[in-house]
């Protein structure tokens, strides 16, 4: 789990009396006009960050992604789960 907590996105999901742990999107800001593929990464590293290979700037570089600029800055991904089909 995540030690880091920059964007206070970190909450509790309470249904049917189990208790989730999320993380929200909307508390980085240019998250909402992401992809939803890039939505799934922004969360990943929110989930993720620890302050040494996954920091805030990460963050707020994916955020501010723009379809038609040159790439500038490396992204870790940490899958949970990979899913592959058959």
């Amino acid at each position: 789990m995540s030690n880091v907590d920059s964007f206070g996105s970190k909450g509790v999901l309470n249904v049917g009396g189990t208790e989730y742990e999320i993380f929200r999107l909307n508390s980085v800001e240019g998250a909402q006009s992401l992809p939803f593929s890039l939505k799934v990464l922004l969360e990943n590293l929110l989930r993720t960050e620890d302050g040494a290979n996954i920091t805030a700037d990460h963050a707020r570089a994916l955020a501010g992604w723009d379809p038609n600029a040159q790439p500038d800055t490396e992204i870790q991904f940490t899958p949970a789960r990979v899913i592959m089909q058959d």
